[in-house]
């Protein structure tokens, strides 16, 4: 009750807790007393004390799986720092506010330290791979466009080739003007100015005398002497012409070989050698390879030989009986047999020299890399059959048997002869064709 004082008024009652309220006061007071310390600073008793540090531990503990207990007690203190650390990481990623929507864990520090690495040693390999794969190919054999550039390909609108006019079935002019020559050189030429960027309409072929296939001179239809770009002439390959620097051989084209011609009215035996000709008024062409096995053979007798430019001027001399044999390749010969109706005899001499035709490009090294591939690619690649085609379409019909029952010199053989591929450099998924030996017989 409050009580009334001297004045009148009333004092409040003095509130008085029970004593052991005022006890657990004063032991509380003291405990947080001693855990302040001398300084008056917070101790670290006040903020865990051993009830703190234990429920802390017991609060860890319920939180971690099992799997991470295991981990926490296999690895040292250290790893267990290292992988919380990573733990807080992938946590940070995830909830923190540079999460990147998908709530994937970003990966830990040392996780991008092995991507980096890794990534530096791949464009590492890469770069070394460039730089190797570029100083080979700066320092390697010529592309096939820088080739046509050196060539001088890119400033021709078209090309000259030159050709024979007077052999049926290899190469004979039927009709004026460029277009009209046909036979199996002709196809060559056109396979080969296809391949150098020339089509039909793009090809002027000029009549060229075989005098003048090594400088490689040819005259156009009004008689003028005019320069060509390529020679397919019948012309064979001679260790002297080889040695001529103004001759530029391609690899061969075809193989043929040398044999003779007579009349078949002539009561004569089968002719087997050239030596049967002794004595003998003979026609070959001048300048030519046929010529000189000619005067070999016949050396020391009373035989007669006549050079000639045009084999048409041999054998029209043969059927007026101003000659009594002709000489000179197979190929050439075997068509005006076929066209003769049995008036002619062919005989195979069974020379061992082969005779092997290829194409003139002067002094144009650039030129003749370019002819030796288009040769290559139709002789490595079986799907290119034009070399074929030439073959079974103008020399093919004349390997029949004459009509005299007498058998017909081996024409040509029937096959491309063997081709490597020249140093043209190509990338290797270019490489698709075959590369083949060739046999040295």
């Amino acid at each position: 009750m409050a009580e009334k004082s001297a004045d009148g008024g009333t004092q409040p009652e003095e509130f008085s807790a029970p004593p052991e309220q005022h006890g657990q006061k004063r032991d509380r007071r003291a405990g947080q007393e001693h855990d302040r310390g001398p300084g008056g600073g917070r101790g670290r008793g006040d903020r865990w004390g051993d009830d703190g540090r234990d429920q802390r531990s017991g609060d860890e503990d319920d939180r971690l799986s099992d799997d991470e207990h295991d981990q926490r007690d296999r690895w040292p203190g250290d790893e267990r720092d290292r992988r919380a650390a990573d733990r807080y990481d992938r946590e940070r990623w995830a909830e923190g506010p540079e999460d990147d929507g998908d709530h994937r864990p970003a990966p830990s520090g040392r996780i991008r330290f092995r991507r980096f690495r890794l990534a530096a040693w791949i464009a590492l390999i890469l770069a070394a791979a460039v730089v190797g794969a570029s100083v080979m190919w700066t320092s390697g054999p010529p592309t096939e466009a820088e080739l046509r550039e050196n060539a001088g390909l890119f400033k021709k609108d078209r090309i000259r080739i030159g050709v024979k006019n007077d052999t049926p079935n290899i190469a004979l002019q039927k009709e004026t003007g460029s277009r009209g020559f046909e036979g199996f050189d002709i196809q060559i030429a056109y396979m080969l100015a296809a391949d150098l960027g020339f089509p039909p309409d793009k090809v002027d072929f000029l009549s060229i005398e075989t005098e003048d296939r090594a400088r490689m001179q040819a005259e156009d239809d009004k008689g003028q002497p005019v320069k060509v770009d390529l020679v397919v002439a019948t012309f064979s390959v001679t260790p002297e012409r080889e040695a001529d620097p103004s001759v530029g051989f391609s690899a061969p084209y075809l193989y043929t070989e040398q044999s003779v011609v007579t009349r078949s009215s002539t009561p004569s035996k089968k002719i087997t050698s050239l030596g049967q000709l002794k004595g003998q008024r003979i026609c070959t062409l001048g300048t030519s390879t046929s010529e000189s096995e000619l005067a070999k053979a016949t050396e020391g007798t009373n035989a007669v030989i006549t050079g000639v430019n045009s084999i048409k001027d041999c054998i029209d001399g043969l059927k007026d009986g101003a000659f009594e044999a002709v000489t000179t390749d197979a190929a050439l010969l075997a068509g005006f047999v076929k066209e003769s109706g049995g008036a002619l005899v062919h005989h195979d001499i069974a020379l061992e020299k082969t005779e092997m035709w290829a194409v003139n490009t002067g002094a144009n090294d650039a030129l003749r890399t370019l002819v030796d591939l288009s040769l290559y690619r139709s002789y490595a690649d079986p799907q290119d059959q034009r070399w074929e085609q030439a073959y079974q379409t103008y020399i093919g019909p004349l390997l029949s048997d004459d009509p005299t029952g007498q058998t017909n010199a081996n024409v040509a053989q029937a096959n491309q002869p063997c081709v490597l591929p020249p140093p043209v450099r190509r990338w290797p998924w270019e490489r698709t064709l075959a590369v083949q030996e060739c046999s040295s017989s």
